[in-house]
């Protein structure tokens, strides 16, 4: 496989943010000296933003207006992107090799524009990508192909030589369904990783992420 373009995932691929995502209520309850519920961030998982804050209002008791503690969330979100992230280990190299490889690379994530731009910049790799795709940009979330497919399209990539690289297992079955090359990059937060490996076409952690991206090019 002649590899042209690679489209990359950002939270818990390129980044080592999951631990901030899982824990990020809990953090905001404790700014404002709320004490969470054993099932906080079990029930927070699947809501968006907004539902997150009427939860925390209605059911935490945080003596805020919804819009408030959403400032106060995204806030958060703001210093930790701008701040605190950083790359996973090996990741680094790799953007490098495909760089100097002059192999074409976009962003796919479902995380704000600005707070990407944010992370990539601080993070010195921002110059690698041609363009960043959001989901909220795009109108459909990763249980669907499109972010893929305009990512490939704007670089002027087939299906057949497009790797993608994730970290989520329902967004590296909708890559693999959708007919793409996927490499799953471990992440610690996501369980049992064995439906990932079996899935993915290559399967990389900090220690063989380098290697194997060798042979991709």
């Amino acid at each position: 496989m002649k590899v042209n373009g690679i489209i990359f995932d950002v939270d818990g691929t390129l980044l080592d943010s999951m631990p901030f995502w899982k824990n990020v209520g809990n953090r905001f309850l404790d700014s404002v000296g709320v004490k969470p519920k054993e099932d906080t961030e079990e029930r927070l998982r699947s809501m968006s933003l907004y539902d997150a804050a009427i939860y925390y209002k209605n059911e935490c008791g945080v003596p805020m207006a919804e819009q408030e503690i959403i400032d106060r969330i995204n806030r958060l979100m703001e210093e930790f992107y701008m701040n605190e992230n950083a790359l996973k280990p090996g990741m680094a190299d790799i953007l490098k090799i495909f760089h100097e490889k002059g192999i074409k690379m976009c962003i796919a994530t479902a995380t704000d524009r600005y707070l990407i731009e944010a992370a990539l910049k601080k993070n010195g790799i921002d110059g690698y990508f041609m363009k960043i795709f959001t989901c909220n940009e795009v109108g459909v979330g990763k249980e669907e192909p499109l972010i893929f497919d305009k990512a490939a399209k704007y670089m002027g990539t087939d299906k057949t030589d497009t790797v993608i690289f994730e970290d989520a297992l329902y967004a590296v079955r909708t890559a693999k369904n959708a007919g793409y090359t996927v490499v799953a990059v471990e992440d610690s937060l996501s369980g049992d990783p064995t439906p990932i490996i079996e899935l993915a076409d290559h399967y990389v952690n900090g220690d063989n992420v380098v290697s194997v991206c060798r042979m991709l090019v």
